[in-house]
Parts: structure tokens; C-alpha cells; sequence
């Protein structure tokens, strides 16, 4: 007997990210299971490998900070799992950059007591659990767009920077290999100084998002890379 093929996921605005049913592993990288993948080409794919890894999630539950979160993050996604039981998929919370939650956080912190008032719930600012209060308390230390503009990587905070897609969670960029390096760069760059982002959130497919933003990265990288040499030459 066949096995039943769950429905796709409902069409909707913005990037949609499943937390599978059952063990997945990415068609890419192979690593896995998979605690939340992305559907490309009917294959499953991780989160580095849809270059969403650098991402933070934010479970459902706060419609203030959700949306606020959505509202300051340049790139997002709707994080979804199938209910068996009412045969639908519903949303889990969201997939938001980790200084948009900071951001986030503090606004709702903000007008924490006039929200209550008007709701007639408690603020914000009481229910915050202990990981969020370390994450806001996080801060983009610096140390990576130094890095970038140098050619390099190398600090260990860079990985809280939120800059780069997740190469610090892996095992080469813990090792720091040269490959993981100039991976993390190029990301940076994808991320932060070219259109990718608004490509992908207006439903651009992630290859051809690639391909209409690369000489743009690799204008900036030779850029960099021509100005370190002259400060190389210099000394």
C-alpha cells in the first residue's frame, strides 16, 4: 500500500519553512534529520543550504513581537508543521534576523504598559523568558564587518554577530577552514550589501536570486581584495 503524500503547504506571501513529521535529511548538504527544511525542486533542503541559517526562530504566541520582529527583519519566514488531526498545516512562529528580534524586543518593551492597558493582560516586559533576555542582551559586537572589509575571519564572537548564515554553527566554521572563511564572507555580502534578501521575500527562486546578484558580490569582494593588497603593499 502506497504511503500517503501529505498536501503542500497553503500558497502564501513571504518564505515558508516546514518542521517536518518525519526524519529529513538535506538533499544538498545530507546532514540531517532536520529539525525545519525548506521545500526546492520537491527536494528538502536546510536552513544553511536555503541560505535562511543565520536566522533566529520566534515561536507563535506574542502578536506584537512577532509582527514587530517581521516589521524590523529585512529577510523572514513562516514556519509551519502538519497537523495530522485536522489535516492542515498550521504556523509554529517564525523565522526572523536576531538584531530584528533585539529590535523588536525593545519596542515592545517600550509601550509594554500602555499594550496591557489596553488589552488588560500583563506586559511584555514580565513574560520574557530567560532566553530572550540573553538574547537581547547580544549585541552585533563589530568584529565581523571588520573582518569582511579585511578579507577575513576569524574572531569567535562572529558567529552572534548575525551576519552570516550559520557557517558558525558547522563544524568547518567552528574549524575555520579557508573554504568556511570565504563562504561566511560571500554570505555576508549576499546578505547585507545586495538586494538578495528583498529578491527572495518577493518570491524570486533562490538560484535566480543568486545568479542576479553575483556580480554585484563579486564586484565588492575584488574591491576588497584589491584594496588589501595595496595596504599590503604599502607595508
Amino acid at each position: 500500500m502506497a504511503a500517503a503524500v501529505l498536501p503542500a503547504p497553503a500558497p502564501r506571501t513571504g518564505l515558508l519553512v516546514v518542521q517536518p513529521l518525519r526524519r529529513k535529511h538535506c538533499a544538498g548538504c545530507r546532514s540531517g534529520p532536520l529539525p525545519m527544511l525548506v521545500m526546492e525542486d520537491a527536494a528538502p533542503r536546510c536552513l544553511d543550504c536555503a541560505d535562511l541559517g543565520h536566522l533566529v526562530f520566534l515561536p507563535r504566541g506574542d502578536t506584537a513581537l512577532t509582527r514587530r520582529s517581521r516589521e524590523e527583519s529585512g529577510l523572514s519566514a513562516v514556519v509551519v508543521r502538519f497537523n495530522r488531526r485536522k489535516g492542515r498545516y498550521e504556523r509554529q512562529g517564525v523565522l526572523v534576523e536576531e538584531t530584528a528580534l533585539v529590535r523588536a524586543e525593545e519596542r515592545c518593551l517600550a509601550d509594554a504598559e500602555a499594550r496591557r492597558r489596553r488589552t488588560g493582560t500583563r506586559g511584555f516586559g514580565r513574560r520574557r523568558t530567560s532566553a530572550s533576555r540573553r538574547r537581547s542582551r547580544r549585541r552585533s559586537c563589530g568584529c565581523f564587518p571588520a573582518a569582511r572589509e579585511s578579507g577575513r575571519a576569524g574572531s569567535p564572537c562572529t558567529p552572534h554577530c548575525g551576519a552570516v548564515a550559520g557557517w558558525g554553527r558547522s563544524a568547518a566554521g567552528r574549524a575555520l577552514s579557508e573554504g568556511a572563511v570565504v563562504s561566511a564572507v560571500v554570505a555576508s555580502v549576499r546578505h547585507l550589501d545586495t538586494p538578495y534578501d528583498r529578491l527572495l521575500m518577493i518570491g524570486v527562486p533562490r538560484p535566480e536570486a543568486r545568479r542576479r546578484i553575483a556580480s554585484d558580490v563579486e564586484a565588492l569582494l575584488r574591491t576588497w581584495r584589491e584594496g588589501q593588497e595595496g595596504l599590503t603593499a604599502q607595508t
